[in-house]
């Protein structure tokens, strides 16, 4: 999975909770020519955080990219507690195949809300920040340096609801959101020089079928029998939400609206609210189904693009292309 030197390159940093479909993500990032994972910080959420910085370790060993910088990160909610979601990704985040952890080879010095911050301060304008897991990262290096989003070229995040649906229609829950909505309040709110949320408006209906993980099974490389091992434990539980072994690609779509943005096909633009029921807790675009303002006074947030809707199919056929090649 190496790079042309001769590309013009992206730059790409990376927060994850390192479940399946981050894992994905990180595999699909690393295979696309014109990509670098600049650096990867962990974050607990699909998984406990040491999990998280193993199975970090494990994608960059498949991806050969073992000497790619990694941050440790938070291992908690900026307020409340935790809520680790092993009955999707299993209790170590990629469907408990492994009996023994890994540590990353190159982990920094300073934890992941001092790198973020060093490398956006020390390069501004030059990466990309994709947000995978629970924003808490994020939050804490907003505390350090409430305008370091400025200093990141686009920040995309897997999260968040899109707008808000019509009457009656019963939603998904965005579990980074849910995870820490204080951490997710602190990032929609600060400034920043683009923001895009990819919300499970969108991702839920982006999915592996069997057909795709088929192509996967028939092309045997390194990469593909990774992935569909642990693609495995992520069709056992959405079986149960769909009746067939299919699977969404939530951080995949949002990585991939990253690098090729063409592909989203209608979206909108406001402030984000980050709302609770007192149960679940979501982040909208301010405005109702129908284009109406809320019912409640919002706050002065800046503008984030809301995806809602994209050319899943051409997602898709590159995710799996990349995927199951040599």
């Amino acid at each position: 999975m190496g790079k042309p030197a001769a590309l013009d390159v992206r730059h790409v940093v990376v927060d994850t909770d390192t479940g399946i479909d981050d894992a994905l993500a990180l595999l699909y990032l690393a295979g696309k020519v014109d990509t670098h994972i600049a650096a990867i910080t962990s974050v607990y959420g699909n998984t406990e955080i040491e999990s998280a910085l193993s199975n970090i370790a494990r994608v960059l060993e498949v991806a050969q990219l073992e000497e790619t910088l990694v941050a440790r990160g938070a291992s908690s909610p900026l307020v409340g507690q935790a809520r680790i979601a092993s009955h999707v990704h299993g209790g170590d985040g990629l469907g408990d195949i492994w009996s023994d952890q890994m540590m990353p080879k190159n982990v920094a010095a300073i934890n992941a809300a001092h790198l973020l911050v060093e490398l956006g301060n020390k390069s501004p304008g030059y990466y990309d920040l994709l947000l995978l897991g629970p924003l808490t990262n994020v939050g804490l290096a907003l505390e350090i340096d409430p305008n370091i989003l400025t200093r990141y070229r686009k920040v995309v995040i897997m999260g968040g609801s899109g707008p808000f649906p019509p009457l009656g229609t019963v939603q998904m829950v965005d579990a980074n959101t849910q995870n820490d909505p204080e951490a997710a309040t602190r990032v929609y709110g600060a400034q920043r020089t683009s923001m895009v949320m990819v919300g499970v408006n969108i991702t839920a209906k982006t999915i592996l079928d069997e057909n795709h993980v088929d192509i996967l099974r028939k092309s045997d490389t390194a990469c593909s029998r990774f992935a569909i091992a642990i693609l495995e434990a992520y069709m056992n539980f959405y079986q149960y939400a769909w009746g067939r072994r299919v699977s969404p690609v939530h951080d995949g779509l949002a990585a991939g609206l990253l690098l090729q943005p063409e592909w989203i096909t209608e979206a909108a633009i406001g402030p984000i609210e980050v709302t609770t029921d007192g149960y679940f807790t979501r982040g909208h675009l301010a405005c109702t189904a129908d284009g109406a303002p809320v019912s409640w006074l919002t706050s002065t947030a800046p503008e984030t693009l809301v995806v809602l809707d994209a050319n899943k199919d051409a997602f898709i056929s590159d995710f799996i292309n990349v995927l199951s090649a040599d």
